[in-house]
């Protein structure tokens, strides 16, 4: 689906195509990834009951952030209808995640599964699989050139699709500096934001991301309010 069919469709933001081992994929605004041809929606990082995860080693945060993130992806697969959801990794903020979940956000996460193939890719927070709710659990996920794993390995790694470091970038807007979540890319591998409430952000110019990307290549892909821009190393700053 092209920026302008996407538009014609009524969806809140145009997306933007990114080209990743020679597949053209479209990034929007709410950090999901659409590969129209595949019909595949995938999200990184949901954390998913990071909240009651928090509270049960006594910090206590607004038990609100699974209803919040399942409530965006809903908006999602109801704009797209994906056949295939893959989610990246960290989808709960622990093993114990899934079991936690109210019956309310069960139910809205089993009507989002209903009639699609549902891939959960095993992170470093949620490593056994989510065994109260459906799905397949994957620590890999290859299909074509791309391949889904959570944390991006080091060195060359050509249609690498992952999340893990919650990628984000500090850029000037509207005469002021801000700090946005990103897509990181180089046309070769891509990292996904964090799409979860709760998830936090780390800065694309850290060590963190050193020898992953071509450097010259290399693009951050920031999130707007209602599009995403592409944004030359050059024009980013450290924290």
């Amino acid at each position: 689906m092209t920026a302008e069919a996407a538009r014609q469709r009524g969806t809140d933001s145009a997306p933007t195509l990114i080209a990743v081992a020679g597949v053209v994929l479209e990034a929007f605004a709410d950090g999901a990834l659409w590969w129209a041809d595949q019909r595949l929606l995938a999200v990184a990082d949901l954390h998913l009951e990071k909240g009651s995860s928090f509270a049960r080693r006594g910090q206590m945060l607004p038990p609100y952030d699974t209803g919040e993130t399942l409530a965006r992806l809903a908006r999602l697969i109801a704009r797209l209808n994906p056949r295939v959801v893959v989610a990246v990794g960290d989808s709960f903020h622990d093993n114990g995640g899934a079991a936690r979940m109210t019956t309310r956000d069960r139910a809205s996460l089993a009507a989002l599964q209903a009639g699609r193939q549902w891939i959960w890719i095993a992170g470093n927070h949620d490593s056994e699989a989510p065994g109260s709710v459906s799905g397949d659990h994957h620590d890999t996920f290859a299909v074509g050139p791309l391949l889904f794993r959570h944390e991006p390995v080091a060195g060359s790694a050509p249609g690498e699709v992952a999340g893990h470091l919650h990628p984000a970038a500090y850029v000037a807007g509207r005469g002021k500096w801000v700090r946005r979540r990103c897509f990181a890319a180089d046309g070769q591998r891509i990292v996904l934001p964090a799409f979860g409430a709760y998830a936090g952000g780390l800065n694309v110019l850290h060590a963190a991301f050193a020898g992953l990307f071509e450097r010259r290549m290399f693009r951050a892909f920031v999130l707007g309010e209602a599009r995403v821009y592409a944004v030359g190393r050059t024009a980013l700053r450290p924290d």
